[in-house]
């Protein structure tokens, strides 16, 4: 009887994971292949971003900003209403986006990671510290657990989070660009993936059902 419910969580699962990777691959694609994208984004936003030596960066980031309002436009037509976290996210991408844009400097849409990351993992464990589990709002979860398991799972995302912002940090200020760009597609995007797996035996002994 659960197999139904279980195909429609497993499609839902993989069309959010389409829209939040998919503006991330934009970015990686526009500073991988700026040429692709140049004439378009020079009409758009206008030739001083897509000349210079760092075009690449100042392209890929107008196109991150565009995939990112293309994504949570698709999110509330299939969903009629937007989860906190891409709202957020998005939020940022379009501040710190349009401030690297109009002031040509990179720096700005290289402290988004760290800023989102740094504000989430804040919220959780203040939270937490009040007694007030927030994880199923940041993250949107539908799944069901006991009182121990949403604070144990707060606490061990809120604490990711903080080593995302500090992992972003070390690579922006350590590595080129194109190596930060790639990290943040091809790098956090797994961890990410691995961190959570590795959550659910403990979820599971807490009240997790994943067949349900």
């Amino acid at each position: 009887m659960s197999e139904p419910n279980t195909t429609h969580r497993a499609e839902n699962g993989i069309t959010k994971l389409l829209l939040e990777m998919g503006p991330l691959l934009l970015f990686f694609a526009a500073n991988s292949k700026p040429d692709w994208f140049r004439p378009i984004v020079g009409a758009v936003f206008g030739p001083g971003i897509v000349e210079g030596e760092k075009a690449p960066i100042l392209i890929a980031t107008a196109v991150f900003m565009v995939g990112m309002l293309a994504s949570l436009a698709a999110t509330w037509v299939l969903y009629r209403r937007l989860p906190i976290m891409p709202l957020v996210s998005g939020a940022v991408v379009l501040v710190f986006g349009g401030l690297t844009l109009a002031l040509h400097d990179d720096l700005f849409i290289k402290l988004k990671p760290t800023i989102v990351n740094a504000l989430f993992g804040s919220v959780l464990l203040g939270g937490l510290a009040f007694g007030k589990p927030l994880l199923p709002y940041v993250l949107d979860s539908v799944f069901q657990l006991d009182q121990e398991g949403w604070k144990k799972l707060t606490f061990r995302w809120g604490v990711f989070f903080f080593v995302l912002a500090a992992i972003n940090e070390v690579v922006w200020r350590t590595q080129t660009t194109d190596f930060w760009v790639a990290f943040k597609v091809w790098g956090v995007m797994p961890l990410t993936m691995i961190f959570a797996l590795a959550q659910t035996p403990m979820m599971m002994r807490h009240g997790f059902d994943p067949g349900k």
